[in-house]
């Protein structure tokens, strides 16, 4: 099984900063789109960014577009998620995903793995 696990996440200000980090396990990582979806309690799973296979295009939800950033180290295997301008709406669980092909969008249904996802907490 793909292995992806996240990193980078705390407790932070509102108005503050974040990086997150997704390490993906295999050889064949550039084949693949990659996502970030995040979890607030008692939320569903919400679309957050994706990230062409060779970064040749991003897609962001309308919440983040302007403050968050995604990006990819095909090299190192490994995806970013650099958000700035952090609001306590942000707090949630964010999670890697990785996509069932070489692109994918905002539904969870086109991911085919998960990492084990990391904790974001911002205050007010």
């Amino acid at each position: 099984q793909v292995q992806l696990v996240e990193s980078g996440g705390g407790l932070v200000q509102a108005g503050g900063s974040l990086r997150l980090s997704c390490e993906a396990s295999g050889r064949t990582f550039s084949s693949y789109a990659m996502g970030w979806f995040r979890r607030a309690p008692g939320k569903e799973r919400e679309f957050v960014a994706a990230i062409s296979s060779v970064g040749g295009w991003t897609y962001y939800g309308d919440s983040v577009k302007g403050r968050f950033t995604i990006s990819r180290d095909n090299a190192k295997n490994t995806v970013n998620l650099q958000m700035n301008s952090l609001k306590p709406e942000d707090t949630a669980v964010y999670y890697c995903a990785r996509g069932a092909g070489a692109a994918a969008g905002s539904g969870v249904y086109q991911y085919a793995y998960w990492g084990q996802g990391t904790q974001v907490t911002v205050s007010s």
